[in-house]
């Protein structure tokens, strides 16, 4: 079933972590809330599980009202499945009892098969301080798995993950979830584990959701210049119209082609770049070099702009760093964003 949040604001006192958010997590897709600490996503799952009470709005699954103010059953109570980024599993418990422990006693022999599935065939007598850090998340997706839950949350689940295992890890997780048909919803802050796992993605900024869609959604058509510099990579330079194009810390960029494209009154631009096509001009008015890292043909320029910006150049050029730079951009790699 598909899981629905409308209309949910949360606070911590005054604190206002949640403003007026509506979203649908599809049935049998992975959701991701993606964001950087402190903008929400971990009160959003946990408004879903139960964790914490519905103050304003409410939650549905499928046709019913999960949650609302007036009605918040506990998590036991509810059809959902959680991981978190620790595992949490009983320290005391072999894989196999942790796995068993949500299941009915008549279910309880299916613990080994939903370890296997998870690859940890024949461990279910060890205990938890006897896995690595992803055998250990491993078996706590089993564990939430096996009750066959129509929801399942997970928070941050593979941030404890060795580096080099979590690739792997959430890719085999995929597969896993998306054979399962289970309606998924992960938070994280890793914008590359969101583009691995997700069907579809929620970015969020201070309390709200400023763009939920598929990556290739994202990627192709972001809805502001923060949300397009986290799928391509780029970067953003602010920029104001003046004549003969526009004024940024960098130089003026002579666009006066997009600058006619803008809506009429605007002034203030977010400009997406791209690091690889800039090119670094000798300029008294520029940027300061801070620093240049040779990266085999090419070097990675960091330039200190007016008012403490600053901007990455990669260039095959050679810098002088007793000089300034303005950068010039390739005019067809430049997006541009009426600033709000």
């Amino acid at each position: 079933m598909s899981l629905e949040f409308r209309h949910i604001a949360h606070a911590y006192g005054a604190v206002r972590a949640l403003e007026d958010v509506s979203f649908t997590a599809p049935a049998g897709e992975i959701t991701c809330l993606l964001g950087a600490s402190g903008c929400g996503k971990s009160t959003l799952l946990g408004l879903a599980a139960g964790l914490l009470r519905v103050q304003q709005g409410e939650i549905a699954l499928g046709e019913e009202v999960l949650a609302d103010a007036a009605h918040n059953p506990p998590p036991e109570a509810r059809p959902v499945g959680l991981v978190f980024q620790d595992g949490a599993l009983f320290p005391h418990m072999t894989l196999a009892a942790n796995v068993a422990f949500g299941l009915p006693r008549e279910r309880r022999s299916e613990a080994d098969a939903w370890l296997a599935k998870v690859g940890l065939a024949g461990m279910g007598a060890r205990y938890p301080h006897e896995l690595s850090g992803g055998q250990q998340q491993r078996a706590a997706l089993a564990r939430a798995m096996a009750p066959g839950p129509e929801v399942l949350l997970m928070d941050e689940p593979f941030a404890s993950v060795d580096i080099v295992l979590r690739r792997s890890l959430r890719r085999e997780c995929r597969i896993l979830l998306r054979e399962a048909g289970s309606t998924v919803i992960l938070v994280t802050h890793d914008p590359a584990e969101a583009l691995d796992v997700a069907d579809r993605i929620a970015v969020m900024e201070a309390g709200r959701i400023v763009q939920f869609g598929t990556p290739l959604e994202l990627h192709e058509a972001p809805a502001t210049a923060a949300v397009g510099a986290i799928f391509s990579g780029a970067q953003v330079v602010p920029g104001m119209v003046a004549e003969g194009g526009l004024d940024t810390a960098f130089g003026l960029w002579p666009f006066e082609s997009l600058v006619a494209e803008l809506p009429e009154g605007a002034t203030g631009l977010d400009l997406l770049v791209q690091a690889d096509r800039l090119v670094p001009v000798s300029d008294m008015r520029g940027g300061r070099v801070r620093d240049i890292h040779p990266m085999g043909p090419r070097n990675r320029i960091l330039l200190d702009g007016a008012d403490g910006a600053a901007i990455t150049v990669e260039t095959v050029l050679s810098v002088d760093p007793a000089r300034t730079y303005s950068v010039i951009p390739d005019p067809g790699s430049v997006r541009a964003f009426v600033r709000g």
